[in-house]
This record gives C-alpha cells, sequence and structure tokens, in this order.
C-alpha cells in the first residue's frame, strides 16, 4: 500500500492503479463519458475527468485522472480553479459534436457554462402555424418567446390530428407517428395532440382522427347534401367515385 493526498487528506491506497477509480472510490465524483472499468486502457477521449495533480517535487498540473496511475507521494486537488476551467473547455468541446445530449447539458448546468441556441430543426418560417389557424382552422399551433427565442410550441387540446403541419414543415421538424390504432403529432420533445385512428368503412385501414372526421362534418354541415355517408379513405374515396371497388386490408 501507499499513501497518496487527496483534497488535502491522505489515503491509502493500492499502487498503479487508475486513479479515477481511486478517487472515486473516495467518494469523489469525477466526471467521465469514455471510461469504463470493463476496458483496461483508457484514451481520454472526453476529458472531463481533469484533475490538478503533484508528483514529489515536480510543478503541479491539469491532468486525465483516466490515465494517471497511483503513485507515492502522488498529490491530487479535485476541485481547484483550474480543474473547472478544464472540465468547462472539455464540455464545450463535446457540445460541439452533441450540442442536444441530455448528459452534456445536465454537466454544463453544474458547471455554469450558459448553453448555446440548440438546433430542433424548426427554422421558424411560420408554416405550421399558418396553414393551421388559416386553412385547417384549428389554431391548434402558435409562436411564442422563450428566453429571446422563439418556439412553435402547441394549444392544449386544440390538435385535431389532421398532420398538415408535419406535411407542410420544410424541414421534417414536426413528426406525425402512426401506430397501430394511435396517431402522435410532435415538435422537438413536445406532444402537439395524439389520437385515435377510425377505420375505413372501404379497406379497412386506419386513416383519420375522430376529431379530424368531426371538424369535417361540422364545416361541411350547412353544404346542400343528399348523399349517404360513408367514412372512407382518400384513397377508396377516388375508387368510389370513378365507381370501382376498394381492396379490403388484410
Amino acid at each position: 500500500m501507499i499513501t497518496i493526498v487527496i483534497d488535502g487528506i491522505e489515503c491509502r491506497v493500492e499502487e498503479d492503479l487508475s486513479l479515477l477509480k481511486v478517487l472515486r472510490a473516495n467518494g469523489k465524483a469525477i466526471p467521465s463519458l469514455c471510461y469504463h472499468p470493463a476496458l483496461q486502457k483508457p484514451i481520454g477521449a472526453c476529458k472531463l475527468c481533469a484533475v490538478q495533480i503533484q508528483v514529489k517535487d515536480k510543478p503541479e498540473k491539469i491532468a486525465l485522472s483516466c490515465a494517471v496511475k497511483t503513485s507515492q507521494g502522488l498529490q491530487v486537488e479535485t476541485d481547484t480553479e483550474a480543474v473547472r476551467l478544464a472540465r468547462s473547455k472539455a464540455v464545450q468541446q463535446l457540445l460541439a459534436f452533441a450540442p442536444q445530449s441530455a448528459s452534456l447539458l445536465k454537466l454544463a448546468a453544474s458547471y455554469g457554462i450558459e448553453i448555446p441556441f440548440q438546433p430542433d430543426g424548426c427554422i421558424r418560417c411560420h408554416l405550421c402555424e399558418r396553414v393551421c389557424r388559416e386553412v385547417v382552422g384549428a389554431e391548434a399551433l402558435k409562436m411564442v418567446k422563450r428566453e429571446g427565442r422563439k418556439y412553435i410550441v402547441p394549444v392544449e387540446g386544440a390538435c385535431i390530428g389532421c398532420g398538415t403541419c408535419a406535411n407542410i414543415c420544410p424541414t421534417q421538424a414536426i413528426r406525425i407517428e402512426d401506430k397501430e390504432t394511435v396517431r402522435t403529432i410532435s415538435i422537438r420533445d413536445q406532444v402537439i395532440g395524439i389520437h385515435p385512428l377510425e377505420r375505413c368503412e372501404g379497406c379497412g385501414k386506419r386513416f383519420a382522427t375522430p376529431k379530424f372526421l368531426e371538424y369535417i362534418h361540422h364545416r361541411t354541415l350547412h353544404h346542400p347534401d343528399v348523399k349517404e355517408h360513408h367514412q372512407y379513405c382518400p384513397s377508396c374515396a377516388k375508387l368510389f367515385l370513378k365507381g370501382k371497388q376498394p381492396i379490403p386490408a388484410r
């Protein structure tokens, strides 16, 4: 066993061990993303595990604790101004690669790093909000300002599930997912609407939400109409107009 000093406290540890492993075993919360104990040789790619060390009479320096081995008389500081600066720089470099990483954003907040604007795919063209208001008439989206930036957000309970906003979005920032009997429309991590899907009376496929069908019914309520009403998907409706029969869904 050897003696090393961690933040001013002497510790008895085994020699030639990973300093990162030793620090964590002694209750130090050292960040790291590229280190794993199952892998023998560290590569120091993330540079988050920086600490300040001094070996014998040599000058103090910043080193990556994953790559340092314990040795007699090693002195380690885990929370100096130089250490915080080194880790902050590492977080900023990593954010350039993965600006939407939840773990990196959490680390950045812990080191007081001002987070730059996070890309979300939306170019603020207003197309989705305008088509929902001016063409569909549901007014299920609005533009709001948060911390000096504009964001498209849902109006609670207003979405009818037509999917027009997703179809018109030029960057696919708005996503529409039909999974079995449910349609989900979302932007970023916000859900615009979740709706059940009705079956087409012709082919049996799920094709539209009850809110959308009801909305269309009310929009056309005052039109002169003597036809028998059916619930057909667009494909089956075209076939019936041409006098053909739809193909039943298997």
